[in-house]
This record gives C-alpha cells, structure tokens and sequence, in this order.
C-alpha cells in the first residue's frame, strides 16, 4: 500500500528520532539536490544532508557569505524532501535573523517535508563553517534563538528534529571550554534534540564533548591529523559523523576533470570516462533510473488512450556517452584489438 505525503514525513522525522536514540554510530553523506540524496539512499545510508554551501554555490553561484535566503533554501528542500526516503537534515545558516526570523524558518521548513534542520551561532552575515573568518553571538544570545527553534517547533510537529550547530571553534575567540559550555546550553536551555559541533580537532575533544553534553553529538572533523575512523567515532561517543559536502565535492571534481581533460585530449578524453564507467564495481550512475524515468511510461500506459501513447518500441534516443558512445571505440574491443596487434 503507497503511503500518503503526511505518512511519508512522519515516518522519516521518526526515523531521524530513531537515529539520534542509537547508541551506534551513524554516518550521514551531504551535498546538494534530490540526486545526490537518492543516490545516497540507493547507496545505503540512511540520512543526508543538505548543505547551505552547496546551495549557494550551485543554485545561486555565490559564496556561502550569507547571501542564500529563506525562500531559496525552503524551496530546495521541497524538491529534496519529495524526491528521497530517508530524512534530510538541513542547513538553514543562522535562522536568516533573530529570533523573529528564527520562528518563521522553522515553520517553512517544516512545511517542506524534511526531517530535521541545523542553526548555528555565527553572527550574520556568516561564513562557512569551514573556512575561516567566522564570529559567533553571545551564549545568551544563541540560547534565546533556540528557544524560539524549539518552541516553533512543538508547536507544529513534536516529530520535528531540530539541530544546534555550535561553530566557536576556529571563530574569533576560540576556545573548546566555551564550545562545551555552549553546547550544553544549547541542550538544557535552549531545548534542542542534538548537537553538531563544528571543526573538532582532536580525538579527545570529541570524547570530552561527547562526555559533557547531554544529548547525541553529530562530528566534522576539523583537525590535521588523519580523521577517526568510524570505529574510533563510535568508541570516542559521536552519534553522528557528517561528511557535509562529499557527494556534490566529488562531482565538482569529476566535471573539472573531466572538462580540463576533454578540451585537452579531445575524444579520448571521453573514451576513458566511458571506460570508469563501465567498470565501476557498483555500476554506471544513470539518471534516468535514479529519478525513475519508468515512472512516466508507467504513467502514459495506466491513463493515457492508445491514440495518445507514445511509442517506445519503434522510436529511439542516444546511447549516452557512458554507454559506449556509438562515435566512440567500445573500450572492450580496444583492448582485444590492442592485444592482437601485440601478438602480430
């Protein structure tokens, strides 16, 4: 039996609920558009995350600066939220203002159909969280912002998860023995359901945060030295260790690549592409099976009268580049004819 949208939503803010209760270790990939988070499904994981830089960068092309709005975030995540099974965490920068502001975001976003969303305690404009530059507001001042949260909160869905983001560390006047203190705060007073502390350097602030503060505590890792395993995540108290940018980052990186090696090498360029796709272990990424492309033949054939259904038998559409372009060698037969002219 298909359940409907409001049995969808609550049965992913559950899920997100059921996450943050475990005692085990859970490891949430990020990025940027209902892609990226189907793809992550498909891979197995069960959450992900919707990350404001992405946002900015590949929606409006802008700095992650605080220039994303309300309405741009709200409207992503709608797409994200339908378009996916597992709950979406998302980054809503500082709650766009203060406590006012606050309010009215938690309610949009609710209204999108995630599960769960992140403020942090940067002062606005912010930053990245990764890059440096950053300023947070006082204790006093975050605590108050969450309470608003927590309390627009309950007001509209208990289900709801909601996330406070503490980025003190690497900020001007940094220091851990804040970052705890607010951490902390944020839970017994500010009332939120679980912690991200940002840009943790070293595994024993991890286990010494995870120790102090009384709700799960979500991990980047921010240090030099080689990042924790999952194990290590787990044994240090981390619930949850987020990887923010990963699916949309190796992306980015595929297609500079690749546009780099194209407008160098020409054809072959393609040739090799082709080739990593046909031999990847899990497969090729087609988009037409990730966003279920059958849906719309499955669609025609159910409503549609005969005189108007297309004909997908007689008609045809390109290989695709990763299919073995018909321009391009088959990458098979140029290695079988590569051998046999070595035997020649």
């Amino acid at each position: 039996m298909t359940e409907t949208y409001a049995e969808a939503v609550r049965r992913k803010r559950l899920k997100m609920r059921e996450i943050l209760g475990r005692d085990t270790l859970t490891v949430m990939p990020g990025g940027f558009g209902p892609v990226y988070a189907r793809v992550a499904e498909m891979a197995g994981f069960e959450c992900f995350f919707v990350a404001g830089s992405q946002v900015s960068g590949h929606l409006l092309g802008v700095p992650d600066s605080g220039i994303l709005g309300l309405r741009d975030i709200v409207d992503h995540a709608r797409h994200v939220a339908a378009h996916s099974g597992i709950p979406i965490l998302l980054d809503t920068d500082t709650g766009f203002g203060n406590v006012v502001n606050v309010h009215f975001t938690v309610n949009e976003v609710i209204r999108t159909g995630v599960a769960a969303l992140q403020i942090e305690d940067q002062e606005a404009p912010k930053k990245s969280g990764t890059l440096p530059g950053r300023r947070c507001i006082g204790i006093e001042d975050a605590v108050v912002k969450y309470r608003a949260a927590t309390a627009a909160r309950d007001a509209a869905d208990p289900d709801f998860v909601i996330c406070a983001r503490c980025d003190i560390l690497g900020a001007e006047g940094s220091d851990f023995g804040e970052a705890v203190e607010r951490c902390v705060a944020y839970v017994e007073d500010g009332g939120v359901d679980f912690v991200w502390l940002n840009s943790v350097e070293t595994r024993e602030q991890i286990a010494e945060a995870a120790k102090k503060v009384p709700a799960p505590l979500l991990i980047i890792w921010g240090g030099g030295d080689p990042m924790p395993t999952w194990e290590e995540y787990q044994d240090l108290g981390a619930r949850i260790v987020l990887y923010p940018t990963l699916a949309s980052s190796v992306g980015l990186q595929a297609a500079w690549h690749t546009l780099h090696d194209l407008k160098e090498r020409g054809t072959d360029a393609l040739l090799d592409v082709a080739t990593r796709a046909q031999t990847c272990p899990w497969g090729k990424a087609e988009l037409r099976r990730i966003v279920g492309f059958d849906i719309v033949q499955n669609l025609e054939e159910s409503f549609l009268p005969d005189s108007q259904r297309r004909n997908y038998e007689d008609t045809w559409g390109h290989v695709g580049m990763l299919s073995r372009p018909g321009h391009l060698p088959d990458p098979a037969a140029a290695a079988d004819d590569g051998d046999k002219k070595g035997d020649e």
